[in-house]
C-alpha cells in the first residue's frame, strides 16, 4: 500500500468514528425538573418521618407518664400494706407482753409463747402471700404502658 491509500482509509475510519460517537445532548431543563422532583419527595418523605417521630415521641412521653403513675400508686399501696402490718405486728407483741405478764406457771408461760410464735408465723407467711401478689400485679401495671407502645411500635415497623 502506497502512502496515499493510507491517509485515504484513514480519513475514512476518522469519518465513520466521528458518525457514531456522536454524544446525546444534554437537556439541563429536563436535569433540573428530574432534580426538583427528587427534592420535594425527599422534602415530603421528611416530613411524614418528622411526624411520625413526633407522634412517637408524644406517645413514648405519655407512656413514661403513666409508668410513674402507676409507679407511685403501688409505691403508695406497699406502704399502706406496710404500715398495715407493722400496725397489727405491734399490736399482736403488745396483746402477748399483757398476756405473758398474766401467766401463773413458767409451763404457761412456754406455751402461751409458742402459740404466739405459730401465730405470728402463720400471719407472716399470709403478709408475705399479700406482698407477692400486690408486687406482680404492681410489676405488670408499672410495665403495661411502656409494653403497649413498644409493641406499637414494633407493629407499625413490620408493616413499613
Amino acid at each position: 500500500m502506497n502512502e496515499n491509500q493510507r491517509t485515504a482509509d484513514m480519513t475514512k475510519t476518522t469519518q465513520k468514528d466521528n458518525g457514531t460517537a456522536e454524544f446525546p445532548t444534554f437537556d439541563a431543563t429536563q436535569a433540573s425538573e428530574q432534580f426538583r422532583a427528587f427534592a420535594e419527595k425527599s422534602a415530603e418523605q421528611t416530613k411524614e418521618v418528622y411526624a411520625r417521630m413526633k407522634v412517637n415521641a408524644e406517645e413514648t412521653q405519655k407512656a413514661l407518664e403513666a409508668t410513674f403513675e402507676n409507679a407511685k400508686s403501688a409505691g403508695n399501696e406497699f406502704t399502706t400494706k406496710s404500715i398495715a402490718a407493722l400496725r397489727e405486728g405491734t399490736e399482736a407483741n403488745l396483746a402477748h407482753l399483757e398476756a405473758l405478764a398474766g401467766a401463773r406457771s413458767f409451763a404457761e408461760l412456754i406455751e402461751m409463747q409458742s402459740n404466739f410464735m405459730r401465730k405470728r408465723m402463720e400471719v407472716a407467711v399470709d403478709q408475705m402471700k399479700d406482698f407477692q401478689a400486690a408486687s406482680q400485679k404492681s410489676a405488670e401495671t408499672v410495665a403495661k404502658p411502656m409494653k403497649d407502645v413498644f409493641e406499637k411500635t414494633v407493629k407499625e415497623l413490620r408493616v413499613a
